[in-house]
C-alpha cells in the first residue's frame, strides 16, 4: 500500500462511532468518566509487536500525567475499561476484531492484548478507547502463512536512545521510511539522574526523577520516554520485536551481578539488585508490546524467543544480560586477559545457547538472523600480534561461547546467518569467522551493528576508526546517530545506514552513509 504519513494514522483515529460498534462500549464510557478521565489517558502512544502468523500483541497504557512521581502516571486507584479494535483499513471501516480490556493499577494502567485468528501475511490497523478519548491509529502486520515465502520484508532496527543526549528525530525518519518490522536491539532507556552523564557542550534534554532502582522510578522513566512524540510515530507504523541491553536496568550489568557492588551511593548488594531488577522487569513488561510469555516471575523473565516470518527468514532475540558470567577484569577495554577464553564462559547461559542451537538445527528458512545486543565480531585494539586488547562487555569477553555459537549455525548448515547488534553507539558492518587469528580462516557470516538514536550527542560523522587496519573483517565505521534499514528478499538481503546530522537540536534530514549487500549463500559483505 501507499505510505501512511503519522499525520493521516492519527487523523483516521478520530473518526466517530467507536463507541456504538464496540461491544460495552457504552458502559466502558461510563465507568472511565466516572473514573475522572477528563484528559486524555492515551499520551503514552500506542504500539503493537510479536507478531505470528494470526495474530500480534497490540498495547497502550494510560497516563494522564505522565511524569507523575509515584509512576502511576495520575491514574485513578482503580481498574478502567479500554475498548479496542482492528481493521483492514486505515480509517477503521472494515473491523475484524474488537473487545473491551480492563487497564489495572497493578500492572500500571497498561493494556496487552494479544489477538488471535487473523489472517496471515496482512496488514492491519487498530486504536483504542477509553470514555470519551480515543487513541490515534497505529499500523501493524501478520508474519506470513510457516509454508510462505514473501517476495520481500522491509525491517528497520535500532537501539541505544538516551533522551537526555539528543531529540529522537531518528524516530520520526524511521517511521518516514514505512518498514513493515522494527527490532530494537536494547537500551531504550537510560537509568540516570540528571547531569549525571552529560555529553560536550551539555546535555539538550533532562530526565525526571533520581536514577532509576525502584519500580516507581522505572515506571517514571518508561513514561517519559513514550510521552515522546517522535517515539510513538516509530511505534505506531510498524509491529516491533524488542530486547533489553544493559541500560533498561543498570550499566552493564551481568545476571545478578550490579555495576557497583558494595560501593558508592547505591551500594547495590545481591539482594538489593534483585529487587532493583525485579522492578526494572516488571516495569520493562508493562511498557513494551510483548506476550504473556514474557511476564516476569520476581527477577526472571524470559525474552529470548524465535519469531519466524514464513520460510524467509527467522528472527532470533537473545538475551545476553541475565544469564552471562560476570565480566572479567573489572570489565571495560582490558589487555591479555586470558581467562576470556576459557571453554566455561558464557554469555548466553546453557539454556539459552541450547534454544538457540536447537533452533538452527531446525531451521528451514533462507535467513536466521540474531537480534542481540553486544559486539560479535572480534575487535582488538593491539595491533602488536602478541597483545589482544578487547572489550570484556562484549563476544570478545566470551570467545568460547562466541565460538560456539558460531560453529553451531555451520554444523546445521545454515543458509545464510546474520548478527544484528547495538550496544556501541557506532555503525559497524563486519565479516565473521570462526577463528579470528586465522587469516586463512573462511567467512561464515556477516554483522551489521547499528549505531544510537542519540546516546553521545551529534557523532562526528568519521568512517574512519584505525583498528580495521589490523581487523581486516571489519568493514565499515561511521560515528553518526540514526539506524539502519534492510530489505530482505530469498536472494539478497540489503542494509541502508541511515545517519542524521545532528540530534542536540531537532528536525534532523536523514541520508543514507553506506550501503552492503548480503548475497544468498555467499557469507560475507558486499557495498
Amino acid at each position: 500500500m501507499d505510505n501512511i504519513s503519522r499525520r493521516s494514522l492519527i487523523s483516521a483515529g478520530l473518526g466517530a462511532g467507536l463507541v456504538a460498534a464496540l461491544p460495552g462500549a457504552a458502559t466502558a464510557t461510563s465507568i472511565a468518566d466516572d473514573a475522572g478521565l477528563r484528559t486524555d489517558p492515551f499520551m503514552l502512544g500506542i504500539a503493537s509487536g510479536e507478531p505470528w502468523p494470526d495474530g500480534f500483541v497490540i498495547w497502550t497504557r494510560l497516563a494522564v500525567d505522565p511524569l507523575a512521581e509515584d509512576g502511576l502516571g495520575g491514574m485513578p486507584s482503580r481498574q478502567v475499561p479500554v475498548a479496542w479494535e482492528v481493521a483492514e483499513d486505515a480509517n477503521m471501516r472494515t473491523v475484524v476484531a474488537r473487545g473491551v480490556e480492563h487497564a489495572r493499577i497493578e500492572t500500571a494502567h497498561s493494556v496487552h492484548v494479544e489477538l488471535k485468528g487473523l489472517k496471515p501475511g496482512r496488514e492491519y490497523f487498530y486504536r483504542f478507547r477509553s470514555g470519551r478519548h480515543i487513541s490515534q491509529v497505529g499500523r501493524t502486520l501478520t508474519a506470513p502463512a510457516p509454508h510462505e515465502t514473501p517476495a520481500a520484508l522491509a525491517m528497520a532496527f535500532a537501539s541505544c536512545s538516551q533522551y537526555e543526549h539528543g531529540y529522537f528525530t531518528a524516530y520520526t525518519r524511521l517511521a518516514q521510511d514505512h518498514p513493515d518490522l522494527v527490532l530494537h536491539l536494547g537500551d531504550y532507556l537510560y537509568e540516570y539522574k540528571k547531569d549525571s552523564y552529560v555529553i560536550g557542550g551539555g546535555n539538550p534534554r533532562d530526565h525526571q526523577g533520581p536514577e532509576t532502582t525502584t519500580l516507581q522510578g522505572y515506571r517514571q522513566r518508561h513514561a517519559q520516554y513514550k510521552s515522546d512524540a517522535d517515539l510513538q510515530a516509530a511505534h505506531a507504523i510498524a509491529p516491533w520485536l524488542v530486547v533489553w541491553d544493559d541500560h533498561e536496568v543498570d550499566n552493564n550489568w551481568a545476571d545478578e551481578v550490579p555495576e557497583n557492588r558494595d560501593v558508592g551511593q547505591l551500594n547495590d548488594t545481591t539482594d538489593r539488585f534483585r529487587q532493583r531488577r525485579a522492578a526494572a522487569f516488571q516495569a520493562y513488561y508493562e511498557n513494551m508490546p510483548l506476550r504473556a510469555s514474557s511476564v516476569p516471575a520476581g527477577f526472571d523473565m524470559k525474552i529470548y524467543r524465535t519469531i519466524q516470518w514464513g520460510q524467509l527468514a527467522n528472527f532470533h532475540m537473545m538475551d545476553t544480560r541475565q544469564y552471562r558470567d560476570d565480566q572479567l577484569a573489572g570489565d571495560g577495554w582490558k589487555k591479555n586477559v586470558a581467562e576470556r577464553l576459557a571453554e566455561n564462559r558464557t554469555i548466553t547461559g546453557t539454556e539459552q545457547e541450547k534454544w538457540l542451537l536447537d533452533g538452527f538445527k531446525n531451521s528451514t528458512q533462507r535467513w536466521d538472523i540474531l537480534g542481540q545486543q553486544v559486539f560479535f565480531a572480534e575487535r582488538d585494539r593491539a595491533q602488536a600480534l602478541d597483545v589482544d586488547d578487547v572489550s570484556m562487555d562484549g563476544w570478545d569477553g566470551y570467545a568460547a561461547s562466541r565460538r560456539r555459537i558460531t560453529q553451531g549455525w555451520l554444523d546445521a548448515k545454515v543458509r545464510n546467518a546474520v548478527v544484528l547488534t547495538g550496544d556501541v553507539h557506532r555503525n559497524w558492518a563486519n565479516e565473521l569467522k570462526v577463528d579470528y587469528k586465522d587469516p586463512a580462516s573462511p567467512v561464515v557470516g556477516s554483522e551489521l551493528v547499528c549505531t544510537s538514536i542519540t546516546s553521545t550527542g551529534n557523532g562526528s560523522g568519521s568512517t574512519t576508526d584505525p583498528t580495521m587496519a589490523w581487523n581486516p573483517h571489519l568493514k565499515f565505521y561511521n560515528d553518526s546517530r540514526g539506524y539502519v534499514n534492510t530489505r530482505i528478499t530469498k536472494d539478497v538481503m540489503t542494509a541502508d545506514f541511515r545517519v542524521l546530522d545532528y540530534v542536540t537540536t531537532p528536525g534532523s534530514p536523514v541520508s543514507t552513509k553506506a550501503s552492503f549487500r548480503i548475497q544468498d549463500g555467499v557469507p560475507g559483505l558486499q557495498a
